[in-house]
Formats: C-alpha cells, structure tokens, sequence
C-alpha cells in the first residue's frame, strides 16, 4: 500500500504564492510519475503537472509560467510551487502517484484564492 498525504494548502491572496508538499509512504518503490490534479466546485478533476521520475514535466497550459513542479525521489515527496496565483486557481489539489500503471490519491488539500 501506498499512502499519499498533502500539506501546504491555505487562503491566499490574488498574486500571492503557496507551496504544496506531497509525502509517499509504504509501499513506495516502482512509483514512476508524480504530480498534481485540481477539482474546483461544480468542475472535474483537472491536470495540473505532473513528473516522471526522470524528471520530465508537463503542466497545463493555465498555470505554465506560474507553478513549477519538483520531485525529491529520495524523500518520496513532490512539490508544487504556486506563483502568481489567481481566483480561478482555486480548488481541491489532489496528489497522485502512478505505480504500475495505478494512479493512487491523497485526500486533497484546499487552496483558496482571494480577489
């Protein structure tokens, strides 16, 4: 089993920035991709960005320029910068983790944006 738990979330202002963590327990070896997904109210779970261990990142085209994602393979742990943060990236940010061929979730963390 793996367990995935997020910290970091929190009530920011517009312009304003957060960092999310994203620690991996357990089970953790043949974890291959790592990332982040957001589910605002009334919306579906979307793509944010995501890394291989490698270390290739892809990112949605709302937040490139702004988010920059960050793996430590070493401490199981995945990062999310959030610079620039606007209304509209508020949501529910979720971690996955992908391990044969699985995708595995935390329970969430709340990121709120104020204007």
């Amino acid at each position: 089993q793996v367990r995935l738990v997020e910290s970091g979330g929190g009530l920011v202002q517009a312009g304003g920035s957060l960092r999310l963590s994203c620690v991996a327990s357990g089970s953790t070896f043949s974890i291959n991709g790592m990332g982040w997904y957001r589910q605002a109210p009334g919306k579906q779970r979307e793509l944010v960005a995501v890394v291989t261990s490698g270390g290739s990142r892809n990112y949605a085209d709302s937040v490139k320029g702004r988010f920059t994602i960050s793996r430590d393979n070493a401490l199981n742990t995945v990062y999310l910068q959030m610079n620039s943060l606007k209304p509209e990236d508020t949501a529910v940010y979720y971690c996955t983790a992908v391990r044969y061929g699985i995708a595995l979730w935390g329970q969430g963390t709340q990121v709120t944006v104020s204007s």
